[in-house]
């Protein structure tokens, strides 16, 4: 047996904020914006939490999968911005779903997230410990932007996307996920400074930090290899793909990607340019509309692949 997507389903906040809108603020452009990222706008919160994204795209997946949320027996939550230390958004999610046979926790993998939930996923399915499970990447990573560093905060957006598996004898062929903790420092974002009673100070929040050149340099190089190693372990030539659904991170990473897999453009799915990036909801987000708008047909080959804050990374072949 193997898990096979049954239902998708995604939200994002209402508020649209464009290039222009971030000009009024920041010494920015909006054609420079968009000729180095692909970013035309992003939505940002004006005061729904991370777990409140997750919980309407949950909602949304289970109503699309048609099954009783008293079916899933796990429910991830991919996410680096919980609105609680604890407890995690996952069990957020399960109340509001009523996801009440579920084990439910949270993984922190920054964009690899959900693919990180789907490797997770898979092995559980495989072994036969669940046969029906919730994955979800949700962020609202506009509360941990600093709004005056033009370096960071044009390039994200707030969302959440979500699909529900069941157990079956066709859907993920193969699974893989890594990481480099030696990299971890290009970029994080502190949680709280180590301060208390001892230190006479409060602890303070901390706001991402990146260093853009050294986490281009790996995204261009990592996505392929990855690509391209979950393929030649499954027997799988890249022209038999369908869809490369991958992070939304920069275009101009999405089109390196391309070229380097020698793959045409119309077989990498964008859009960046409506929602930034949106961490770990990226790439259910864009399955999520894949699905929706009809573009995804029964027996469609599929490779999603992400990178993140970790550094991490991780793919997915399936079978749609």
């Amino acid at each position: 047996m193997t898990a096979r997507i049954i239902g998708t389903g995604s939200y994002a906040p209402e508020r649209i904020v464009t290039n222009k809108d971030l000009m009024k603020f920041l010494d920015t452009d909006d054609e420079w914006i968009r000729e180095r990222t692909g970013i035309c706008e992003r939505r940002v919160s004006a005061g729904e939490g991370t777990s409140d994204l997750a919980i309407h795209a949950a909602e949304r997946a289970i109503a699309d999968a048609g099954i009783d949320p008293k079916e899933i027996e796990i429910l991830i939550v991919g996410t680096c911005t919980p609105d609680n230390g604890f407890p995690s958004a996952a069990t957020d999610v399960q109340r509001a779903v009523g996801a009440v046979n579920a084990v439910a926790f949270d993984v922190t993998a920054a964009c690899s997230g959900f693919i990180y939930g789907l490797h997770i996923v898979q092995s559980f399915i495989r072994c036969g410990t669940y046969k029906t499970a919730l994955v979800i990447g949700a962020e609202t990573i506009s509360k941990v932007l600093d709004w005056t560093d033009r370096g960071t905060c044009i390039l994200f957006g707030d969302g959440a996307g979500a699909a529900v598996l069941r157990a079956d004898e066709t859907g993920v062929i193969r699974t893989l996920a890594g990481s480099d903790g030696r990299k971890g420092h290009v970029l994080g974002c502190q949680a709280r400074t180590m301060d208390n009673f001892l230190t006479g100070r409060k602890p303070e929040p901390g706001f991402m930090t990146m260093d853009g050149q050294e986490v281009f340099k790996f995204a261009v190089k990592k996505v392929p290899e990855i690509v391209s190693q979950i393929l030649e372990e499954s027997g799988i030539g890249r022209e038999q793909v369908d869809h490369y659904v991958l992070h939304q991170a920069n275009i101009r990473i999405l089109e390196s990607a391309s070229r380097r897999l020698k793959v045409p453009m119309e077989k990498i799915p964008v859009n960046i340019d409506r929602y930034g990036n949106t961490s770990a909801a990226s790439v259910p987000i864009l399955l999520d509309e894949m699905n929706r708008e009809g573009r995804l047909k029964r027996g469609d080959t599929l490779v999603m692949a992400g990178f993140g804050a970790g550094l991490t990374w991780g793919a997915a072949l399936l079978k749609w």
